[in-house]
C-alpha cells in the first residue's frame, strides 16, 4: 500500500522535475540573448565577416532551416533510442528502460535538443516580425541559434555511442547491482519502508536477466547476473549492521513477495527474528537459477554453488552462523533438485563447493554444523544411489573422506563422528551398476586407511579395515591393484575438479601392501585380476576414477 500512495508522487516528479529544468534552462537562454545582444559588440564585423553580410530574410531562411534540422535530429534520436531500449528491455529486464529514462546524460542530451529546436522556432518569430518592420538582424542571437544548431549535430554520433555503450547487458547488470546496493546504505543512514520494496525490485531484474539469458543462450550475461548477487552479498555484509530494526521485519509489501507468502508463519517469522530477509531471497534466487540450469546450462549452476560456497565462507568469517545455516539448507536443495533431474555432472560439483564449507566448518570449530553436513552428504549420497545414479555415491564417499582427513590434520573434536559417517556411507546394493558404485566407496575407504598409517594412526586404520573385513576377495584385490598401479593426480579427461579419484601420493601408496596384509591369504596375489564391477581388466585406470559420470 505504501508503494501505492508514493505512485502518483513519483509520475510527477517524472515530468515535472525535467520540465522546470528546461525551463530554467530557456529563461536563461534567454537572458545570454538579450546579454550577447546588449554589450554593443559588433560580432558580424569584427569576428565574423560572413555573418554581417546576412540581411534579415536570409537569416529569417537560416534559422527556420535550423529549427527544422533540429527537429528532425530529435526526432531520429528519439527514434531510434525507444527501438534500441525497447529491443535490449524484451530481451534482457525492463528494468533497463527504467534505468536508461534517469539516466542524467539522456536528460541532459534531449533537453539540449528541445531547447535548441525551441529557441530556434522562436528566432524564427522574431526575425520575421522585424523583417516586416524592417529592423536589423539580431547577430548575436543568430549566432547563439546557429552555434546550438552545430553543437547538436555533433552530439547525434557520441550520443549514439553512449547509447549504445550503456544497453550492454553487463554493464546494465552493475548498474541494477549498484542500485541496490545504495538502497542498502539510503536505509542504513535513514529507514524508510519503500526502500525495501525499491531493493527488492533490483534483486528480481538481477534474477530475470540471469533467467533471460539463459533462455536466450548468452552464458556470459547470465554467469555476470549471477555474480552480482554475490557481490551484491558481499557489499550488503558491510551495511547490515547498521541497519534499522524495522529493516529485518517481514510485513507491508514484503510479507507479499514471492519468496516470503508462501512460508509458514513460524518460518517467516524466524527469517524476520534472525534479520535474514535479504539472504534468503538472494539465495532462493540461486536456487531458482540453479535448477533453471539443470542439464541445460550448467555453468550457471557451477557458478551458484562456488557463490553459495563462498557466502557461507564469509559467513564463518562474520561469526553469523545463520547465514551458514541457510547456506547449508540451500546447498541440501541444490542436491535435491540435481538429483531429482538425474544432472550428475552439476551435483558433481556441488558437491565439490559443499565439502569445501564442511571443510571450512572444520577449521572454524563448529563441530556440530560439520557433523551435520557430512551426514547430509550420506543422506544425499545414498538418495542418489536409490535414484539408480550410483557414482554419486563414490563421489560422496571421496568427498567425505577429504572432509575426515581435514579433522584429524587439525585433530578436530568432529573427527570421531565424521569417521563414524564416513564408514556408513555405502549401503546394499541393488543392480549391478549400484554395486559398481559401491567399490567406489570401498576405495575411498582404504584411500583413508592409507591416510592413517602415513601418520603413524594405526588404531583408526584398524577400525576402517574391520569396517570392510568381510569384503569381496577380488574386489578388494582389484582396488588393491588400481590404486598401487595409479600414478596420474589429474583426471584423463577435461573436468572443473580435475582430480582421479584412484591416485594416491606416493607416500600413502606405500601403504597400501600393509593395508591389505591385514586380510593375509583371502586376497589373490596375481596382479592381472579381473573384477567385474571394475569393468575393466586391472591395473588400469577404473572407468569413474574421478569424471562426473555423464
Amino acid at each position: 500500500m505504501a508503494r501505492m500512495r508514493s505512485a502518483p508522487q513519483s509520475i510527477a516528479l517524472v515530468w515535472l522535475i525535467p520540465f522546470l529544468v528546461l525551463l530554467g534552462a530557456s529563461l536563461g537562454l534567454v537572458g545570454l540573448t538579450l546579454a550577447v545582444e546588449s554589450a554593443t559588440l559588433n560580432l558580424g564585423e569584427a569576428q565574423v565577416p560572413w555573418l554581417s553580410r546576412l540581411d534579415t530574410r536570409a537569416a529569417l531562411e537560416s534559422i527556420s532551416n535550423a529549427a527544422e534540422v533540429v527537429a528532425a535530429i530529435l526526432g531520429i534520436a528519439i527514434t531510434v533510442v525507444a527501438i534500441v531500449v525497447e529491443l535490449a528491455a524484451n530481451r534482457y529486464t525492463h528494468r533497463i528502460t527504467e534505468l536508461f529514462v534517469r539516466e542524467p546524460v539522456n536528460l541532459v542530451v534531449m533537453g539540449f535538443f528541445v531547447l535548441t529546436a525551441g529557441y530556434c522556432v522562436w528566432m524564427s518569430a522574431t526575425l520575421g516580425g522585424r523583417e516586416a518592420q524592417g529592423g536589423d538582424v539580431p547577430y548575436g542571437a543568430v549566432s547563439i541559434a546557429l552555434a546550438m544548431v552545430t553543437l547538436s549535430l555533433l552530439l547525434l554520433l557520441p550520443y549514439f555511442n553512449f547509447v549504445f555503450a550503456f544497453l550492454q547487458p553487463v554493464a546494465v547488470v552493475d548498474r541494477i547491482r549498484d542500485h541496490a546496493f545504495k538502497v542498502a546504505r539510503r536505509a542504513a543512514r535513514a529507514y524508510r519502508h519503500g526502500l525495501r520494496a525499491d531493493m527488492v525490485t533490483s534483486l528480481e531484474q538481477l534474477e530475470d536477466v540471469a533467467m533471460n539469458a539463459m533462455g536466450n543462450k548468452d552464458r556470459g550475461i547470465s554467469l555476470a547476473a549471477v555474480d552480482a548477487l554475490y557481490e551484491f552479498m558481499r557489499d550488503y555484509a558491510g551495511v547490515r549492521e547498521s541497519l534499522d530494526s524495522r529493516w529485518f521485519e517481514i510485513d507491508r509489501s514484503l510479507a507479499r513477495d514471492p519468496s516470503f507468502i508462501a512460508m509458514a508463519p513460524h518460518a517467516r517469522e524466524d527469517v524476520a527474528r534472525q534479520k535474514l530477509w535479504v539472504e534468503m531471497k538472494v539465495l532462493r534466487q540461486y536456487h531458482t537459477i540453479y535448477v533453471e540450469a539443470l542439464n541445460d546450462m550448467r555453468s550457471a549452476a557451477y557458478l551458484v554453488s562456488l557463490n553459495t560456497h563462498q557466502i557461507g565462507t564469509e559467513s564463518l568469517t562474520w561469526k553469523r552462523y545463520s547465514i551458514f545455516d541457510l547456506c547449508v539448507r540451500i546447498f541440501n536443495s541444490y542436491l535435491r533438485a540435481a538429483i531429482n533431474s538425474h544432472d550428475v555432472r552439476t551435483a558433481y560439483y556441488t558437491l565439490h563447493h559443499y565439502r569445501g564449507l564442511a571443510e571450512e566448518a572444520v577449521q572454524a570449530g563448529e563441530i556440530d554444523r560439520a557433523v551435520d553436513v557430512a551426514s547430509y552428504f550420506r543422506y544425499y549420497g545414498q538418495l542418489a544411489y536409490a535414484e539408480r545414479l550410483p557414482f554419486l555415491l563414490e563421489a560422496v564417499a571421496y568427498d567425505v573422506a577429504l572432509i575426515c582427513e581435514c579433522a584429524f590434520d587439525i585433530q578436530s573434536p568432529a573427527r570421531e563422528r565424521l569417521l563414524e559417517i564416513f564408514l556408513t556411507v555405502d549401503k546394499e546394493s541393488e543392480s549391478p551398476e549400484q554395486e559398481s558404485s559401491l567399490r567406489g566407496v570401498r576405495r575411498a575407504q582404504v584411500q583413508l586407511a592409507t591416510y592413517f598409517l602415513s601418520r603413524g594412526d594405526h588404531e583408526h586404520a584398524r577400525h576402517v579395515f574391520e569396517d570392510m573385513e568381510h569384503e569381496r576377495p577380488e574386489r578388494l584385490a582389484s582396488i588393491r591393484e588400481e590404486l598401487l598401479g595409479e600414478d596420474s593426480p589429474d583426471y584423463w579427461e577435461v573436468t572443473d575438479r580435475g582430480v582421479n579419484f584412484g591416485y594416491l601420493p606416493p607416500d600413502r601408496r606405500a601403504q597400501v601392501p600393509e593395508f591389505f596384509s591385514w586380510f593375509g591369504n583371502r586376497i589373490p596375489q596375481r596382479r592381472e585380476i579381473h573384477d567385474p564391477d571394475a569393468g575393466v581388466a586391472l591395473p588400469r585406470r577404473s572407468k569413474a576414477a574421478g569424471g562426473s559420470g555423464s
